[in-house]
């Protein structure tokens, strides 16, 4: 994400932005595209107002009556701006992120990269900044990084697995989920003597305080065993423990 954002180098590879090559012309493609890390890190003691405000300087914003403007616009999009003269420091961890994307919205970028931006929030805070990106979304090219698989189920048309730096998996959501159909099996209380020997077992876990096997098979792996929708979860486990059969779409 870092080297997308033009903050590190590369070690090989092109990056490019509707024609622009990134890693040859950094300046000019920070002008078009804004970043929200992981770790955002914020004045505890300055308004969001007033950090956003200085934030709009650095990006090149000089003019203060455009400035208050555009500042203004930021903070009504992400829904803050009732609270634009509260310190940064009384946010919770949902408002600190919609705040970090208001900054990384500033100059109206094409691209706006996304470092696991639900990550320690609540579930009403996640589902309120899942909307906020869904929005942002129709407007230009978002891209997230997240392990969270249902960030990935609500936001994302297309998705890649990552392992060790390398593309295991690629392709959208659907598509990936469906390649997965019928081959996807779960058993409950099952004794040990009869787990599955020539097949995958993707989890096992407790449900309803009954221990499940869910397994990868082509075909039923015992009379124990009955077929179950295949989810993104089971996606990013399979790909994880195949990774040597790289799928695309």
């Amino acid at each position: 994400m870092r080297t997308l954002a033009t903050l590190q180098d590369a070690d090989s590879g092109l990056i490019e932005l509707d024609g622009l090559n990134l890693l040859k012309n950094p300046q000019t493609a920070r002008s078009r595209l804004g970043y929200l890390p992981q770790d955002f890190g914020v004045y505890p003691n300055v308004s969001a107002e007033d950090l956003l405000d200085q934030i709009a300087v650095f990006k090149g914003f000089t003019h203060a009556s455009q400035r208050r403007e555009i500042v203004a616009q930021q903070l009504q999009l992400v829904n803050l701006y009732e609270q634009r003269k509260q310190k940064l420091g009384t946010f919770s961890g949902g408002m600190r992120q919609r705040f970090g994307i208001a900054q990384a919205l500033l100059g109206s970028p094409q691209l706006l990269i996304v470092d696991e931006p639900t990550a320690g929030l609540d579930p009403v805070e996640r589902i309120r900044f899942q909307n906020l990106l869904a929005e942002i979304s129709e407007e230009r090219v978002l891209i997230l990084s997240t392990h969270i698989v249902e960030d990935v189920a609500e936001l994302c048309q297309q998705m890649a697995i990552l392992n060790r730096g390398k593309i295991i998996r690629s392709g959208s959501p659907q598509f990936l989920t469906e390649t997965l159909r019928g081959k996807v099996w779960i058993a409950s209380e099952l004794a040990a003597s009869n787990k599955p020997k020539d097949c995958t077992i993707i989890t096992t876990r407790m449900s309803r305080g009954k221990r499940c096997v869910r397994v990868l098979s082509d075909s039923q792996p015992s009379q124990h065993f009955h077929a179950v929708e295949p989810d993104l979860n089971d996606v990013y486990f399979t790909a994880l423990l195949l990774e040597p059969e790289v799928i695309a779409a």
